[in-house]
């Protein structure tokens, strides 16, 4: 009598399968041992953020180290333009972000950018970018998303989705439409909370899964999972540890109610607070992997080989578990490896160098300036230059400058400049703020730079203050715009990349940028 004796997976395909669909990161220019080793042993990606460059000839020259290790690795950046850059974090970017195009409306001209944004990339080697923001940003009060996305409305939000991930995609560079199902109706933070979206199913069908559709439609390489409660979906777990959003939702076909999603999916940051502090990210992993994820992004935060090896040990010891079955391990692992092919092959369609210039012009176009009761008077020497700088979020980091002080500088030595925070500007110190910013500009022209006005009380009444006392002051918003203050101009970018602040600053001074 024969005896059945359950399968056990081979161990050395289950530790590469496991290496294969995590994404982590790294500290330093340059490739440690450790990340080259795992690479040889099948490791499928890598994460690059703005600690891991300082210039194209540096991360072009990472990018080949790695593929001397791995020829098919993903090398992943989220590179979304606008305020969340990591290619240009010690500058800012060339390219505004997905307000700005969304308040343009061209998708063609989106589709430009992204095609441009692009070839920056490939030409420096990364092949995979964790961008579009697909979110609907239906909370103004939204603290992450905000101008990170296209806008409010769900068709325009869909079509610039597509139009990205086709710009994007057409010089081989993967797009990873994002955060599904959808993070615009949040006000918390998933880098340190856990949001929920207590809407209705016909609601989140009708508004957030619209611009998801589009980027399947249109052949998104890669759909990144978000961490928020969606209790009409699934009220026990959050979206990336869950069956129901994950298998169900995004991957079941269109007649059955599903987006019919067959690409890769991956998680955001697994150490970010609405999983680490809730499942903790060994848990976290497992449960995603579970629930229908491919490949796992880790290394915004904890970036070493010790969360590497936890991770790996962690999904291991899961399928020997049977928690996490054997074939949906290697079906995950695959979808990483068939991604991986894909670059490797449409790396040669990147084309010539990218044009630069796109970005600017789409600057302009973004902006929307609105004239007050005073009438304006061109910046022509020494203004004064009070930027209020709100607490930046973890996407967007607070190394990359913004703001046009600097700008400014440039154009008229002896500008003076001050940045401004909520500390600056409680209560009891609101009026000292006041007469001191307002002696400071006398007999200058005194510009206002902010950013999300209505998100932030302190800055808003220091705003009213300031114009009731200077009427003539000049305010650049560079957040998500409301309505116009009183004052002798108010100009709207859409966003903080160094393309809008230029933009702006050409307004202000009523001088284009040279060579531009």
């Amino acid at each position: 009598m024969s005896i059945l004796v359950p399968s056990v997976p081979d161990s050395d395909q289950l530790h590469r399968d496991a290496l294969t669909v995590l994404q982590p990161g790294f500290e330093g220019t340059a490739p440690p041992e450790w990340v080259r080793r795992h690479l040889a042993a099948g490791l499928g990606s890598v994460a690059l953020f703005g600690r891991n460059v300082t210039d194209p000839a540096q991360l072009a020259a990472l990018t080949a180290a790695l593929r001397r290790e791995n020829p098919d690795v993903l090398v992943a950046i989220d590179e979304e333009g606008g305020d969340v850059t990591r290619l240009e974090a010690g500058s800012g970017s060339s390219w505004p972000g997905n307000l700005a195009l969304g308040a343009i409306d061209d998708p063609a001209l989106t589709r430009d950018v992204a095609r441009e944004l692009g070839r920056a990339l490939a030409e420096c080697g990364v092949n995979y970018n964790w961008a579009p923001s697909a979110d609907v940003n239906s909370n103004p009060a939204n603290p992450v998303i905000g101008v990170r996305s296209f806008g409010a409305d769900p068709e325009l939000c869909a079509r610039h989705t597509a139009a990205w991930v086709e710009g994007l995609q057409s010089v081989g560079v993967a797009a990873c439409a994002k955060h599904f199902p959808g993070h615009g109706d949040t006000a918390v933070d998933s880098h340190h909370g856990l949001p929920v979206v207590d809407v209705d199913e016909d609601l989140l069908r009708s508004r957030d899964l619209v611009p998801f559709r589009a980027a399947v439609a249109a052949g998104a390489k890669a759909v990144m999972s978000a961490h928020i409660m969606i209790p009409a979906l699934d009220p026990v777990h959050p979206a990336t540890l869950s069956r129901a959003v994950l298998s169900g939702l995004l991957r079941a076909r269109s007649v059955d109610g599903g987006l019919g999603y067959d690409g890769l999916v991956v998680t955001d940051g697994i150490e970010m607070g609405a999983i680490a502090d809730t499942y903790g990210i060994a848990e976290g992993t497992v449960l995603a992997l579970a629930a229908g994820a491919d490949a796992i992004c880790v290394g915004g935060g904890l970036a070493d080989e010790e969360t590497v090896l936890r991770l790996r040990d962690a999904i291991v010891e899961a399928v020997r578990a049977g928690r996490i079955p054997e074939q949906r391990l290697a079906d995950a692992a695959g979808r990483v490896r068939a991604l991986g092919s894909w670059a490797r092959i449409s790396a040669q369609g990147a084309g010539p160098e990218p044009d630069l210039s796109i970005g600017l012009r789409a600057a302009r176009r973004a902006l929307r300036v609105t004239a007050g009761s005073e009438p304006f008077t061109p910046v022509t020497d020494r203004p004064y230059v009070a930027s209020f700088s709100p607490v930046a979020n973890i996407a967007v980091g607070d190394e990359t400058p913004w703001g046009v002080a600097g700008m400014l500088a440039a154009r008229f030595p002896g500008t003076r400049a001050e940045s401004i925070g909520p500390r600056d500007a409680v209560p009891e110190r609101l009026d000292a703020l006041v007469a001191r910013v307002l002696a400071g500009a006398e007999g200058r022209s005194l510009v206002l730079v902010v950013r999300d006005t209505h998100r932030h009380p302190w800055m808003a009444a220091a705003l009213r203050l300031l114009l009731a006392a200077r009427p003539d002051g000049l305010v650049v918003e560079m957040g998500v715009p409301q309505a116009a203050p009183a004052g002798a101009l108010h100009v709207a970018t859409h966003g903080a990349a160094r393309v809008c602040g230029l933009a702006a600053v050409e307004v202000l001074t009523g001088q284009p940028t040279a060579r531009s």
